[in-house]
């Protein structure tokens, strides 16, 4: 699956169902706030080289066959979650969170993708995308978008966030309230880039994980169980949020009936959107 959340995917509808009701949700009224450009500061040619790697494998894994905009816009969340205090605050922090135990953050970081040879083309392209988005280019459509997913899933998190934009078969999401808004993406930039060791034998597969010339990716270990100093929230909206940052969700699960499901596509895209309240 090519979506932001795998630890919270558990989805109330998949394949033709999930597309109708994702035609449900509607697109939120509010204008769409663009993100501010990142540009790369100066840090170390390997820590630069890393991040350029893991932006590439973020797009061409999770959206090579999608349009330049549509790859542009998994980068854009991709920085707009640095930005975030919910997220780790580099590039490869981001695309890789939660790969060291079950919880991917990225689908294809721990589902074998990476044991699929990339198309050269594609990758090139992938790479071209991710430079762009390193250099200051900003893809306005999505905003402030920290979330996304196929259209032929609806994940439970879904309803709960604010609606942007659908490129190709990618949704778009951001959070609701103060902490979708651009004031809430004033992290800087860490700079320690690192990718992280994969093993062969995830999942039971024994086939060699490969990577173009260049695009090595070391093999070693089983990914452990969950860290029990990984202080993540249990009701964390869409993925893993970090508690100790003093951000805790604080949003109601609206898909526990039908009736709340249907409440909620009525109302999303003009309601008031619930705040998310700091940590106590």
């Amino acid at each position: 699956m090519t979506e932001t959340e795998t630890n919270s995917v558990v989805p109330t509808a998949e394949g033709a169902d999930a597309v109708a009701r994702n035609a449900l949700l509607p697109v939120s009224t509010l204008p769409v706030e663009a993100a501010r450009p990142f540009l790369m500061p100066t840090i170390s040619l390997a820590q630069a080289t890393n991040a350029q790697r893991c932006l590439t494998q973020a797009i061409y894994y999770e959206a090579a066959t999608e349009s330049d905009a549509g790859k542009a816009a998994v980068a854009q969340v991709i920085l707009n979650r640095m930005k975030h205090p919910a997220y780790p605050n580099t590039v490869c922090g981001v695309i890789y969170q939660g790969s060291s135990r079950p919880g991917c953050q990225f689908s294809f970081a721990c589902d074998g993708s990476m044991r699929r040879p990339p198309v050269p083309a594609l990758w090139r392209r992938s790479a071209e995308i991710a430079r762009a988005a390193l250099s200051g280019h900003v893809e306005t459509s999505v905003g402030m978008a920290t979330h996304y997913h196929a259209n032929y899933v609806l994940p439970r998190w879904a309803p709960k966030l604010t609606k942007i934009e659908q490129i190709g078969a990618h949704i778009f999401y951001r959070w609701p309230g103060s902490w979708g808004k651009p004031g809430a993406f004033s992290d800087a930039y860490a700079g320690a880039e690192w990718i992280p060791a994969f093993s062969q034998l995830y999942q039971g597969s024994t086939a060699a994980v490969v990577a173009l010339p260049g695009e090595a990716i070391a093999v070693e270990g089983v990914p452990p169980p969950r860290d029990p100093t990984d202080h993540r929230a249990d009701n964390d909206v869409g993925g893993r949020v970090d508690m100790t940052k003093g951000w805790v969700p604080n949003i109601p699960d609206p898909t526990q009936s039908k009736s709340r499901f249907d409440s909620l596509t009525s109302q999303q895209g003009t309601a008031a959107t619930p705040e998310i309240q700091p940590g106590t």
